[in-house]
């Protein structure tokens, strides 16, 4: 689950709880771009005052996942197609940063972890444990890094990339292909080769951009 910044925090345990929730609802689904977030309907769903519901909500439009819109309030942010493209750019900086720092600061236990994190994965198939395992593996192989200021520009990265819905496993022949190019990161690192395991990261992060694109020109367009 998401982290807090350290410099925000939601109104005591109940704003925590609210902003929390709200972001599992984000990163699964059940909240999706152009939703509508009403405070009466939220508070009703978790038995709290509509005051730390607002905090919760204050803190997810700081996380640029909420944005007002006229006439219908707080709403899910949509992200137009520029604002996707320079999310996978990022991601492919900094996870293929991590994929270099991990060959050099990974102890062979984490780098053991990985492994079977992967493996586990594949046995997975489409399922939503693979999903689960899919995000622990990344967590995992950004942790290996010991580098907390990396960490925490992921963590921003990944809020905004909760908004584009489920992630590309979902699409046919995606979990298999995520699988190899995952085993061709591990290769890199196991190899102590910095170079290679960032270049291998990038292909992956660049690949699960292309089924993004694509997923993205399926939808209907709508009215402005």
């Amino acid at each position: 689950m998401a982290k807090q910044d350290d410099n925000i925090s939601a109104d005591g345990p109940q704003g925590n709880q609210a902003y929390f929730q709200l972001l599992s609802d984000i990163r699964d689904g059940r909240l999706v771009s152009g939703d509508r977030v009403r405070e009466t309907d939220l508070a009703e769903r978790f038995g709290i005052s509509r005051t730390p519901i607002r905090e919760a909500i204050r803190l997810l439009e700081v996380d640029g996942l909420i944005s007002h819109q006229p006439r219908q309030g707080a709403t899910i942010r949509r992200l137009d197609y520029a604002e996707v493209m320079e999310l996978y750019e990022m991601r492919s900086v900094l996870e293929g940063t991590a994929a270099r720092l991990a060959a050099r600061s990974a102890s062979d236990i984490e780098i053991e972890e990985l492994i079977s994190l992967n493996a586990d994965l594949a046995a997975a198939g489409n399922s939503p444990e693979a999903f689960r395992l899919n995000r622990q593996f990344h967590q995992a192989l950004l942790h290996s890094t010991k580098n907390r200021f990396l960490a925490k520009s992921m963590d921003s990265l990944q809020k905004s990339l909760m908004i584009l819905g489920p992630t590309t496993l979902t699409q046919p022949d995606r979990a298999e292909r995520a699988i190899e190019e995952h085993n061709d990161v591990l290769t890199a690192i196991r190899s102590r080769d910095g170079e290679a395991a960032e270049k291998a990261m990038r292909a992956h992060i660049e690949a699960a951009q292309r089924v993004r694109i694509r997923a993205l020109r399926q939808l209907p367009v709508t009215e402005e």
